[in-house]
């Protein structure tokens, strides 16, 4: 996965900003969705974010995998992010 084109992710102490230059329109995450989000931008799968979030939050344990779905889910439904090619 990665950000589409034209959009920029600003990390903010924890937190993080996406700026879609297309739209003007600014998307906050939380300190949560921050680290899924930089996880995965660094090639992880939606296994191994959850894995991240788990270490760093044990209390997400129950819910991690379901959330990193719904937080993709957003995220596609603002068209901020798309799927990378799969090599051949």
């Amino acid at each position: 996965m990665s950000l589409r084109p034209g959009v920029t992710l600003t990390p903010i102490d924890e937190v993080a900003v996406l700026l879609d230059e297309r739209t003007g329109r600014y998307s906050q995450l939380n300190a949560t969705a921050a680290l899924v989000l930089r996880s995965l931008l660094a090639g992880h799968g939606p296994d191994e974010a959850a894995r991240d979030l788990v270490r760093t939050h044990p209390a997400a344990t129950p819910t991690a995998e379901a959330d990193i779905a719904a937080l993709l889910a957003q995220l596609r439904a603002a068209n901020l992010i798309v799927d990378r090619e799969q090599p051949r």
